[in-house]
Protein backbone atom coordinates (compact mmCIF):
# COMPACT_ATOMS: atom_id res chain seq x y z
CA UNK A 1 0.00 0.00 0.00
CA UNK A 2 0.62 3.51 -0.67
CA UNK A 3 2.02 5.51 2.56
CA UNK A 4 0.40 8.90 3.60
CA UNK A 5 3.71 10.61 3.18
CA UNK A 6 3.81 9.11 -0.47
CA UNK A 7 0.25 10.32 -0.92
CA UNK A 8 0.91 13.67 0.67
CA UNK A 9 3.95 14.31 -2.07
CA UNK A 10 2.16 13.16 -4.90
CA UNK A 11 -0.70 15.67 -4.62
CA UNK A 12 1.62 18.43 -3.60
CA UNK A 13 3.92 17.71 -6.89
CA UNK A 14 0.18 17.46 -9.07
CA UNK A 15 -0.49 20.95 -7.64
CA UNK A 16 2.28 22.98 -7.29
CA UNK A 17 3.74 21.73 -11.24
CA UNK A 18 4.61 24.62 -13.70
CA UNK A 19 1.57 23.91 -15.28
CA UNK A 20 -0.90 24.11 -12.06
CA UNK A 21 0.70 26.36 -10.09
CA UNK A 22 -0.34 29.43 -13.03
CA UNK A 23 -4.07 27.79 -12.93
CA UNK A 24 -3.54 28.41 -9.34
CA UNK A 25 -2.31 31.63 -9.48
CA UNK A 26 -4.66 32.63 -11.60
CA UNK A 27 -7.63 31.16 -9.56
CA UNK A 28 -6.14 33.53 -6.77
CA UNK A 29 -6.54 36.60 -8.51
CA UNK A 30 -10.09 35.91 -9.56
CA UNK A 31 -11.00 35.31 -6.08
CA UNK A 32 -9.53 38.73 -5.39
CA UNK A 33 -11.10 40.31 -7.86
CA UNK A 34 -14.44 38.74 -6.72
CA UNK A 35 -14.22 39.73 -3.57
CA UNK A 36 -13.18 43.78 -4.64
CA UNK A 37 -16.48 43.68 -6.59
CA UNK A 38 -18.86 42.30 -4.08
CA UNK A 39 -17.63 44.99 -1.93
CA UNK A 40 -17.87 47.72 -4.48
CA UNK A 41 -21.43 46.32 -5.31
CA UNK A 42 -22.39 46.52 -1.72
CA UNK A 43 -21.42 49.98 -0.90
CA UNK A 44 -23.82 51.38 -3.53
CA UNK A 45 -27.00 52.51 -2.56
CA UNK A 46 -30.37 50.37 -3.33
CA UNK A 47 -33.89 50.64 -2.39
CA UNK A 48 -35.36 46.66 -1.24
CA UNK A 49 -38.88 45.32 -0.01
CA UNK A 50 -38.23 44.08 3.20
CA UNK A 51 -40.79 41.88 5.56
CA UNK A 52 -40.78 43.60 8.88
CA UNK A 53 -43.22 41.33 11.45
CA UNK A 54 -44.94 44.00 14.03
CA UNK A 55 -45.99 42.52 17.50
CA UNK A 56 -48.50 44.15 19.62
CA UNK A 57 -47.31 44.46 22.98
CA UNK A 58 -48.49 45.56 27.02
CA UNK A 59 -51.49 43.58 25.72
CA UNK A 60 -53.65 43.50 29.38
CA UNK A 61 -54.14 40.30 31.11
CA UNK A 62 -58.07 40.47 30.77
CA UNK A 63 -58.07 41.30 27.14
CA UNK A 64 -57.95 38.53 24.56
CA UNK A 65 -56.78 39.20 20.83
CA UNK A 66 -59.00 37.90 18.08
CA UNK A 67 -57.15 39.42 15.05
CA UNK A 68 -53.61 37.78 14.22
CA UNK A 69 -51.39 38.61 17.33
CA UNK A 70 -48.23 39.39 14.88
CA UNK A 71 -48.94 41.39 11.43
CA UNK A 72 -46.88 41.78 8.84
CA UNK A 73 -45.94 44.99 6.66
CA UNK A 74 -43.53 45.38 3.65
CA UNK A 75 -41.42 48.03 4.40
CA UNK A 76 -38.97 49.77 0.51
CA UNK A 77 -36.04 50.41 2.53
CA UNK A 78 -32.81 53.01 0.77
CA UNK A 79 -29.76 52.64 1.97
CA UNK A 80 -26.37 50.61 1.56
CA UNK A 81 -26.49 47.11 0.04
CA UNK A 82 -24.34 45.74 3.23
CA UNK A 83 -27.04 47.59 5.29
CA UNK A 84 -29.75 46.12 3.59
CA UNK A 85 -28.42 42.48 3.89
CA UNK A 86 -28.30 43.11 7.51
CA UNK A 87 -32.09 43.91 7.95
CA UNK A 88 -32.60 40.78 5.34
CA UNK A 89 -31.14 37.64 6.84
CA UNK A 90 -30.33 39.84 10.40
CA UNK A 91 -32.79 39.99 13.60
CA UNK A 92 -32.66 43.91 13.26
CA UNK A 93 -36.37 43.65 12.14
CA UNK A 94 -37.44 40.96 14.32
CA UNK A 95 -38.96 42.53 17.02
CA UNK A 96 -40.93 45.15 16.18
CA UNK A 97 -43.73 45.54 18.80
CA UNK A 98 -46.31 48.36 18.48
CA UNK A 99 -48.17 49.12 22.34
CA UNK A 100 -51.06 48.19 22.31
CA UNK A 101 -52.90 50.94 24.57
CA UNK A 102 -51.52 53.63 22.15
CA UNK A 103 -52.94 52.60 19.31
CA UNK A 104 -56.58 51.33 21.00
CA UNK A 105 -60.05 53.07 19.86
CA UNK A 106 -62.36 51.38 22.19
CA UNK A 107 -65.09 48.73 21.31
CA UNK A 108 -62.61 46.05 20.41
CA UNK A 109 -60.41 48.01 17.91
CA UNK A 110 -57.50 49.36 16.82
CA UNK A 111 -55.22 51.03 14.39
CA UNK A 112 -52.05 51.89 13.83
CA UNK A 113 -51.86 54.63 10.62
CA UNK A 114 -48.87 54.25 8.62
CA UNK A 115 -47.04 57.32 10.20
CA UNK A 116 -46.94 55.99 13.39
CA UNK A 117 -45.92 52.56 11.99
CA UNK A 118 -42.63 54.72 10.49
CA UNK A 119 -41.97 55.61 13.64
CA UNK A 120 -41.73 52.45 14.72
CA UNK A 121 -40.14 50.58 12.02
CA UNK A 122 -37.71 53.84 12.01
CA UNK A 123 -36.14 53.52 15.77
CA UNK A 124 -34.86 49.46 14.29
CA UNK A 125 -33.09 51.02 11.62
CA UNK A 126 -29.42 52.30 11.24
CA UNK A 127 -29.17 55.88 10.97
CA UNK A 128 -28.03 55.66 6.85
CA UNK A 129 -31.18 53.78 6.67
CA UNK A 130 -34.43 55.88 5.08
CA UNK A 131 -38.20 54.29 4.41
CA UNK A 132 -39.67 54.64 1.09
CA UNK A 133 -42.93 53.16 1.53
CA UNK A 134 -45.13 50.95 3.94
CA UNK A 135 -47.94 48.90 3.08
CA UNK A 136 -50.32 48.68 4.34
CA UNK A 137 -50.80 52.33 4.87
CA UNK A 138 -52.04 51.19 8.34
CA UNK A 139 -52.47 48.26 10.27
CA UNK A 140 -55.77 47.25 12.31
CA UNK A 141 -56.43 44.82 15.14
CA UNK A 142 -59.02 43.62 16.91
CA UNK A 143 -60.02 42.36 21.05
CA UNK A 144 -62.50 41.15 23.00
CA UNK A 145 -62.63 41.40 26.96
CA UNK A 146 -63.97 37.69 27.04
CA UNK A 147 -67.03 37.55 25.05
CA UNK A 148 -67.27 33.84 23.22
CA UNK A 149 -69.83 31.12 22.15
CA UNK A 150 -69.45 27.83 20.98
CA UNK A 151 -70.71 27.28 17.24
CA UNK A 152 -70.38 23.95 14.69
CA UNK A 153 -68.73 23.15 11.91
CA UNK A 154 -69.51 22.60 8.62
CA UNK A 155 -67.39 21.76 5.40
CA UNK A 156 -67.11 23.97 2.16
CA UNK A 157 -66.34 23.38 -1.53
CA UNK A 158 -66.54 20.38 -3.85
CA UNK A 159 -66.38 17.01 -2.93
CA UNK A 160 -67.76 14.49 -5.26
CA UNK A 161 -67.09 10.89 -4.89
CA UNK A 162 -67.17 8.42 -8.14
CA UNK A 163 -70.03 7.62 -10.35
CA UNK A 164 -72.66 5.66 -8.58
CA UNK A 165 -71.57 7.03 -4.80
CA UNK A 166 -72.40 9.43 -2.68
CA UNK A 167 -71.72 11.20 0.33
CA UNK A 168 -74.01 8.95 3.27
CA UNK A 169 -72.97 10.72 6.25
CA UNK A 170 -70.16 13.71 7.23
CA UNK A 171 -68.59 13.91 10.73
CA UNK A 172 -66.17 16.57 12.23
CA UNK A 173 -63.46 16.10 14.62
CA UNK A 174 -64.14 18.60 17.06
CA UNK A 175 -68.34 18.85 15.19
CA UNK A 176 -67.93 22.54 17.42
CA UNK A 177 -65.55 25.61 17.91
CA UNK A 178 -64.89 28.38 20.04
CA UNK A 179 -64.84 31.41 18.64
CA UNK A 180 -63.90 34.84 20.73
CA UNK A 181 -65.07 38.09 19.45
CA UNK A 182 -66.69 41.13 20.17
CA UNK A 183 -70.88 40.76 21.42
CA UNK A 184 -71.80 42.71 18.18
CA UNK A 185 -69.53 39.98 15.83
CA UNK A 186 -70.52 37.66 17.42
CA UNK A 187 -74.63 37.39 16.78
CA UNK A 188 -73.89 37.54 13.17
CA UNK A 189 -71.36 34.21 13.47
CA UNK A 190 -73.81 30.62 13.85
CA UNK A 191 -71.60 28.53 11.74
CA UNK A 192 -68.18 27.89 11.25
CA UNK A 193 -66.63 26.92 7.72
CA UNK A 194 -63.66 24.94 6.53
CA UNK A 195 -61.47 26.49 3.70
CA UNK A 196 -62.74 25.26 0.21
CA UNK A 197 -62.11 21.54 -0.16
CA UNK A 198 -61.80 19.96 -3.52
CA UNK A 199 -61.83 16.34 -3.60
CA UNK A 200 -63.47 14.48 -7.29
CA UNK A 201 -63.69 10.85 -8.40
CA UNK A 202 -62.80 9.00 -4.81
CA UNK A 203 -64.87 6.05 -3.35
CA UNK A 204 -63.22 5.29 0.01
CA UNK A 205 -63.57 7.02 3.22
CA UNK A 206 -61.82 10.12 2.78
CA UNK A 207 -60.59 11.75 6.17
CA UNK A 208 -58.94 15.78 5.78
CA UNK A 209 -57.52 17.75 8.35
CA UNK A 210 -58.39 21.11 7.30
CA UNK A 211 -58.08 24.53 8.51
CA UNK A 212 -60.94 27.03 8.99
CA UNK A 213 -61.74 30.08 7.01
CA UNK A 214 -60.28 33.06 8.75
CA UNK A 215 -62.77 35.64 10.04
CA UNK A 216 -61.74 39.25 10.27
CA UNK A 217 -61.74 40.42 14.07
CA UNK A 218 -62.63 36.50 15.28
CA UNK A 219 -60.52 33.88 16.94
CA UNK A 220 -61.29 30.55 16.12
CA UNK A 221 -59.92 27.49 18.56
CA UNK A 222 -58.98 25.19 17.63
CA UNK A 223 -58.36 26.58 13.92
CA UNK A 224 -58.66 23.09 12.61
CA UNK A 225 -60.67 20.35 12.35
CA UNK A 226 -60.31 16.72 10.77
CA UNK A 227 -63.38 16.21 8.55
CA UNK A 228 -64.38 12.84 7.56
CA UNK A 229 -66.81 12.06 4.70
CA UNK A 230 -68.23 8.71 4.09
CA UNK A 231 -69.06 7.27 1.18
CA UNK A 232 -72.00 4.44 0.11
CA UNK A 233 -73.35 2.56 -3.16
CA UNK A 234 -76.09 4.19 -4.29
CA UNK A 235 -79.06 2.01 -4.95
CA UNK A 236 -82.75 2.58 -5.89
CA UNK A 237 -85.07 0.40 -3.21
CA UNK A 238 -88.74 0.57 -1.89
CA UNK A 239 -90.02 0.14 1.92
CA UNK A 240 -93.66 -1.45 1.41
CA UNK A 241 -96.59 -1.75 4.53
CA UNK A 242 -96.32 1.48 5.73
CA UNK A 243 -99.65 2.96 7.18
CA UNK A 244 -101.71 5.78 6.55
CA UNK A 245 -101.98 8.27 8.83
CA UNK A 246 -105.33 10.65 9.64
CA UNK A 247 -104.00 14.39 10.90
CA UNK A 248 -105.95 16.96 12.22
CA UNK A 249 -109.08 14.91 12.76
CA UNK A 250 -111.45 16.03 15.05
CA UNK A 251 -111.52 13.86 18.54
CA UNK A 252 -114.98 12.00 17.16
CA UNK A 253 -113.69 11.18 13.87
CA UNK A 254 -111.99 8.30 12.49
CA UNK A 255 -110.27 7.90 8.68
CA UNK A 256 -110.31 4.52 7.05
CA UNK A 257 -108.38 4.53 3.98
CA UNK A 258 -108.31 1.26 0.95
CA UNK A 259 -105.90 -0.12 1.12
CA UNK A 260 -104.82 0.81 4.56
CA UNK A 261 -100.75 0.84 4.01
CA UNK A 262 -98.50 1.73 0.74
CA UNK A 263 -95.41 1.81 -0.77
CA UNK A 264 -92.18 4.23 -1.08
CA UNK A 265 -89.60 4.23 -3.29
CA UNK A 266 -86.27 6.02 -3.01
CA UNK A 267 -82.90 5.85 -3.60
CA UNK A 268 -80.48 5.33 -0.92
CA UNK A 269 -77.10 3.62 -0.04
CA UNK A 270 -76.84 0.13 0.61
CA UNK A 271 -75.80 0.29 4.46
CA UNK A 272 -78.27 2.92 4.89
CA UNK A 273 -81.19 0.55 3.24
CA UNK A 274 -80.02 -2.53 5.34
CA UNK A 275 -81.07 0.19 8.56
CA UNK A 276 -84.36 1.20 7.24
CA UNK A 277 -88.04 0.04 8.41
CA UNK A 278 -91.62 1.16 7.77
CA UNK A 279 -91.82 2.54 10.64
CA UNK A 280 -88.96 5.62 9.60
CA UNK A 281 -91.67 6.51 7.08
CA UNK A 282 -95.01 8.46 7.79
CA UNK A 283 -97.59 8.63 4.99
CA UNK A 284 -100.74 11.14 5.91
CA UNK A 285 -103.71 12.00 4.54
CA UNK A 286 -104.90 15.66 6.09
CA UNK A 287 -108.74 15.91 7.31
CA UNK A 288 -108.62 19.38 6.41
CA UNK A 289 -108.27 18.59 2.52
CA UNK A 290 -111.12 15.96 2.57
CA UNK A 291 -113.97 18.28 4.75
CA UNK A 292 -113.09 21.35 2.43
CA UNK A 293 -113.33 19.36 -0.86
CA UNK A 294 -115.38 16.13 -0.74
CA UNK A 295 -113.52 14.90 -3.25
CA UNK A 296 -113.80 10.65 -3.67
CA UNK A 297 -110.19 10.03 -3.14
CA UNK A 298 -107.91 11.31 -0.80
CA UNK A 299 -104.04 12.61 -1.57
CA UNK A 300 -101.44 11.01 0.58
CA UNK A 301 -98.13 13.05 1.52
CA UNK A 302 -94.76 11.51 2.53
CA UNK A 303 -94.44 13.87 6.16
CA UNK A 304 -91.30 12.48 7.34
CA UNK A 305 -88.17 10.43 5.85
CA UNK A 306 -85.03 9.32 7.59
CA UNK A 307 -81.93 10.77 6.75
CA UNK A 308 -79.80 9.68 4.05
CA UNK A 309 -82.10 9.32 1.39
CA UNK A 310 -83.08 10.97 -1.69
CA UNK A 311 -85.34 11.45 -4.31
CA UNK A 312 -88.41 9.59 -2.06
CA UNK A 313 -91.43 9.25 -3.74
CA UNK A 314 -95.09 7.73 -3.37
CA UNK A 315 -96.06 4.13 -5.13
CA UNK A 316 -99.39 5.10 -4.95
CA UNK A 317 -100.95 8.78 -4.48
CA UNK A 318 -104.35 9.03 -4.25
CA UNK A 319 -106.26 6.16 -2.06
CA UNK A 320 -110.38 5.65 -1.51
CA UNK A 321 -111.53 6.51 2.18
CA UNK A 322 -114.23 6.29 4.36
CA UNK A 323 -114.67 9.00 7.29
CA UNK A 324 -116.56 7.82 10.60
CA UNK A 325 -117.70 8.94 13.35
CA UNK A 326 -116.59 7.36 16.48
CA UNK A 327 -119.12 6.58 19.52
CA UNK A 328 -118.43 8.44 22.71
Amino acid sequence: MISTGKVFTIIRNFLFSRTNREFLIFLFFLALSAVFWLMLTLNETYEQEVEVPVRMSNVPSDIMLTSEETDTIRVVIRDRGVTLLSYIYGDALRKVEADFKSYDLSGGTGTIPATELAKIVQNHLAASSKIVSIKPDKLHYYYTSGSFKRIPVRWRGRVIPEHLYFLSHVSYEPDSVTVYASEERLDSITMAYTETLNHVGFRDTLAIDCKLRKLEGVKIVPDHVKTTFYTDVLTEESIDDIPIEGINLPPNMTLRTFPAKVSVKFVTGVNVYRTLSAKDFTVVADYDELRDQQTEKCNLYLQKVPQGITRATLVTKQVDYLIEKTTP
